[in-house]
């Protein structure tokens, strides 16, 4: 598993996530594997739909990177979460490779 980390609000593609996602698109383009993204965003309890439509709006981001670097998008498979339940960063994209 690789975490893309955003800061704050933002939905932009930090810079240095670009390397890491090439490497993911060059390991799975033309093959039969699946990525999926899960995404979260920080909130609050009164803040559960922005948060879920804020992780929404990244892991699509990250899904039209991978898309732009060969990955078809019908292997990318996209869970917006919302607010992370586990001790992870809360502003993130989880990029899981599943099995064939």
């Amino acid at each position: 598993m690789t975490q893309i980390q955003f800061s704050g609000a933002q939905t932009l593609l930090p810079a240095e996530a670009e390397l890491v996602l090439q490497e993911i698109a060059a390991l799975v383009a033309g093959t039969e594997r699946r990525i999926q993204l899960n995404a979260y965003a920080g909130g609050t309890a009164e803040t559960v739909g922005d948060a879920r439509r804020l992780s929404l709006s990244r892991a699509l981001t990250v899904r039209s990177f991978l898309i732009e670097a060969g990955v078809r998008s019908t292997r990318i498979d996209v869970r917006a979460l919302g607010l992370a339940d586990d001790d992870g960063p809360p502003e993130r994209v989880d990029i899981v490779l599943l099995a064939l």
